[in-house]
Formats: C-alpha cells, structure tokens, sequence
C-alpha cells in the first residue's frame, strides 16, 4: 500500500454491510449503537430480515440506499462482489438466529470479505472446524461479539492473573442468571424467545447456548485456563419447552484448577446477573456485570480493595477500554464498541495502518467461537450422558 492510500486507508470509516438486526430485531440496534461510538463505521448495505419486505422496510429507515438494500443476505453479497474494490464494504455484520450464522459466515468469509458474527458461533463443531479453515485460508479478520470481554473492569481482571496477582489459580465461580424465560415467552409470541427455544433456530443448548457461551468465553478470556471436561446437568423447567432453561455444570480445568458455571433463564425477577469469581494461591478477584465500573481484589496479605474503571493505577489495558473520567458510568454499549474498536484495529492492520494503542484493542475472534461450541457440544452430551465427566477433545482423558 502507497503512502497516500495508506493514509487515505486511515481517515476514511470502515464501510460494513448488516444480515439480520431489522425491525423487531434487538441486538441489531445494539451493534449498530456500539460501532456509532467512536466514528469509525459507516454502515452502507444490508439485508436485515428474512422477509424481504421487512428487509427493504428496515433498510429505508436506516437510510440505505435502494441500490444496496436488499431483499436476502445472497443479493447482498452478488452486489458487493459485483463493485469494484474501493466500493465494496470492509466487512459484514452477522445478528441473525443462530441457525444463519453458518452459512452467511462461511460464504462471506470464502468470498474473502472480514466478518463479525453474533455469539454462539455456529450449531455444531464441524461447521465450526470448517468455518475456521476457511477464515485461515482467507486470511481474513472474524470477529465474535463476546461482548462482556470488552469492559475495562474484564481487562482489569485478565491483566492482573497474567500478571501473577492471584498466584496459581485454583478455583473459579461464573454464574449467569436471568429471569425473562420464567414463563412460557414463547408461546406467547416473543420472537426473541420463539427462536431461541426452537432447536432449528438456536440449535442444541438453550440457556447454555445463549447466555452459558457468555459464561465460558468470560472465563477463558480473564483466567487463560482450557476446559479439559463438564460433568453438566440440564433442564427445562418451563412444561413444554424443548430446550434447556437451567444449567449447572462443573468444570475441570488443565493443570487441575476447578470450576462451577451456572446458568439460568428462569429465576424469577433477576434481570442480568453476570458474576465471576477468580481464586487462586495468593487472593480472589470478584467482577459483577450489572456494576461493571468496579472489581473487587481480595489478597492474601492485605485488606480487600475496590479497583474502579479509568482509574491510573489500571493497566494499560483497562485504562485503553475508557473513554470517560471515573466517577461517570459506563457499560453495555461502550463494552460492545470496545470489541469493535478490536475489529476496527485488525482490519486496519491488514490495510496497513493501525492506531497507536492497537495492542490493547484486542476481540474475541475465531478460536473463541470454535471453543464456545464445543464447550456447548460437551455440556449438552454430557447432561445426556451416564457418565460423569465428557471431555470437550474427543481422546483426551479426563483428569
């Protein structure tokens, strides 16, 4: 790349395309809020619904031209292959149901455009295989919105066991509690409940799937640890519901740490309860999502300590993820652009430029996708299973 179109690269925003986030769509307007943030995307095509009507409807109140709203993510991707290359768009933003995550990932990552998808990756863990073989033979950045990896306080955490704060670590605590599935939403027409208790649509794990994949991700990203193996228990409480709404699993770690990650949709009245508790030789760590701005240090040869978000004496990780003073709060939407500034820092790594601080904009990417459905694949054959500990790596033995 020349100078100027280097630099040309790195003024201008980076152009994306939206399947799925239409009317009636929530997360949609959560990416599109999120990558608003820091003026660094535009979004310039789409095909936000299955419906082509709703699709053409929700792309003129976004203001998209007629020429790139389409009716179905396929014309989506013949028009933009059809542009010429400055034209097309940078990447393309995933928020469909899980059961279109595959097949638009995979044909947009084959047609060697940069793609962000929505968590869980993909249903199962061959098209999760084939998915990553083929973002690796591309070349290409791909991204997956774990976005809870985004909050200063979460990078606070992972600094300070990289860092050896908590010495060996030897137990860890995640839970995930939600109360909006304590009824039978879904036969009651909820869409966002429709599709994500329909096995077609969300595939094989309901809460484990939606919100545990969240749990595990938050763990490996703060701790570092592989899941060697689950002993997991699944139910589905609400008669009639075909997927599960409350799991307990147990965690056996490499190098012989612990675990216990719970997660539930049907506790009635609690809202978002993400918690994480880190112990290990030397002190414990507690983060809690629904009080993002704080991380609780408990060590061994000291009194207890509250660490607040942008305060100086952070790492340089965690003060990179604010972008206001403390004492100000900040959360979901600033935790999801964080993610996006990652994305936003790879893609323009391969364009050839990159902001400074580059190194502490980092996101979940394909590895993190592929672990996350395998860790699903693993629960779920384990709460079906006799016995008490199922591997995630098929001929690897339990400890």
């Amino acid at each position: 790349m020349t100078g100027t179109s280097t630099a040309q690269a790195a003024a201008r925003r980076l152009r994306y395309a939206m399947v799925g986030g239409g009317q009636g769509a929530f997360i949609g307007a959560v990416h599109r809020h999120a990558m608003a943030l820091d003026g660094q995307f535009e979004l310039v095509a789409g095909a936000l619904s299955s419906t082509p009507d709703k699709a053409h409807a929700s792309g003129r109140e976004l203001g998209l031209p007629d020429g790139r709203n389409h009716g179905d993510w396929q014309a989506l991707l013949a028009d933009e292959l059809r542009r010429p290359a400055h034209e097309r768009i940078d990447f393309v933003c995933i928020v469909t149901p899980n059961h279109l995550h595959y097949p638009v990932a995979l044909a947009f990552a084959e047609a060697g455009f940069h793609v962000v998808c929505d968590k869980p990756l993909v249903h199962t863990g061959e098209q999760a295989r084939a998915l990553a073989e083929t973002v690796a033979r591309q070349r290409t950045v791909f991204a997956v919105t774990y976005n809870y990896t985004g909050y200063p306080m979460v990078r606070q955490a992972r600094d300070m066991v990289r860092a050896g704060e908590l010495g060996t670590l030897r137990k860890v605590v995640v839970e995930y509690h939600q109360g909006w599935l304590a009824g039978a939403e879904e036969a009651a027409g909820n869409k966002q409940a429709a599709w994500r208790m329909d096995p077609k649509q969300g595939g094989a794990g309901g809460a484990i799937g939606d919100i545990g994949s969240h749990a595990e991700n938050l763990v490996s990203t703060v701790t570092g640890l592989e899941i060697e193996a689950v002993c997991a228990d699944l139910g589905a409480l609400v008669p009639g519901r075909q997927l599960d709404d409350d799991a307990a699993v147990l965690l056996r770690f490499a190098g012989g740490a612990r675990g216990v990650l719970t997660a539930s949709q049907i506790m009635t009245g609690l809202e978002n309860a993400l918690r994480l508790r880190v112990s290990g030789t030397r002190g414990t760590i507690e983060w809690n999502q629904e009080e993002p701005n704080r991380l609780l240090h408990f060590p061994d040869d000291g009194p207890a300590r509250i660490l607040t978000r942008a305060s100086p004496w952070l790492s340089e990780a965690a003060r990179a993820a604010s972008r206001i003073p403390p004492g100000h709060p900040e959360g979901f939407l600033e935790a999801f652009a964080n993610v996006y500034l990652g994305v936003a820092a790879a893609i323009r790594a391969l364009q050839g430029v990159a902001p400074a601080n580059a190194a502490h904009h980092v996101h979940p990417g394909i590895a993190d996708g592929l672990r996350g459905v395998r860790f699903i694949e693993a629960v779920v054959a384990s709460a079906a299973s006799e016995t008490k500990w199922t591997p995630l790596h098929p001929g690897r033995a339990a400890q």
